[in-house]
């Protein structure tokens, strides 16, 4: 975390920094998160429930969660399907279950000033993640991980129309080159209207940068 931060700092015209903590540490989390924001200037946390074993409302977050929160700033959250342990043996031992986007519903709910976004399109969960960003205005959805011409209709569909202001670019190189992205992007169906507020301007106020 430290080092990344350090990078983000020297090269802050082009970076902010994300941190990542275990959240089975607790308390001791929740103190390395303060320590983070105030030392390193970091401007975000992710979470990754499949790969760090837990349910993202599970109370022993939540005092990582009450950190990020008091300084209003954005958490990630993996969702959906995990290419880390697809066809090993037992998966790998990751649980995809972990990450079923309803279980953040539970976390938004008493963390209305914690921005949440959940990450990627949420197969096989996608409806479920549509209801969440939805229901809770403090949800986002954002779309790296898969090209574009794979997203299934109904995220093009709300991305167009009810979510606009809260879905964000993403593009998870280097799995994805940005690149590669944009382009399929610009023939998924998006309206021309959104394009800006996906690419940018929706990110850009959610990380107060406007």
């Amino acid at each position: 975390n430290e080092e990344v931060a350090e990078a983000a700092l020297k090269n802050s015209d082009m970076m902010i920094a994300f941190a990542s903590i275990d959240p089975h540490k607790g308390k001791m989390g929740a103190r390395e998160a303060r320590r983070l924001i105030e030392d390193y200037g970091v401007k975000g946390f992710k979470f990754h429930p499949t790969v760090q074993g837990f349910y993202p409302y599970d109370r022993m977050a939540w005092p990582i969660y009450e950190v990020i929160a008091e300084y209003k700033m954005p958490a990630i959250f993996h969702t959906g399907h995990s290419g880390i342990g697809s066809g090993m043996h037992g998966g790998g031992g990751l649980r995809l279950e972990y990450s079923n986007p309803m279980h953040l519903d539970d976390v938004a709910v008493h963390f209305p000033d914690m921005q949440i976004i959940m990450a990627h399109p949420s197969f096989p969960w996608q409806d479920e993640a549509l209801s969440v960003a939805m229901h809770k205005p403090n949800v986002y959805i954002d779309l790296s991980g898969w090209s574009p011409k794979y997203f299934p209709k109904q995220l093009v569909q709300y991305s167009n129309t009810l979510l606009k202001d809260r879905v964000l670019f993403g593009s998870d190189f280097p799995l994805i080159t940005p690149e590669r992205w944009i382009k399929d992007f610009k023939e998924a169906g998006f309206r021309p209207e959104v394009h800006e507020r996906i690419m940018k301007g929706n990110a850009a106020r959610l990380l107060n940068l406007t």
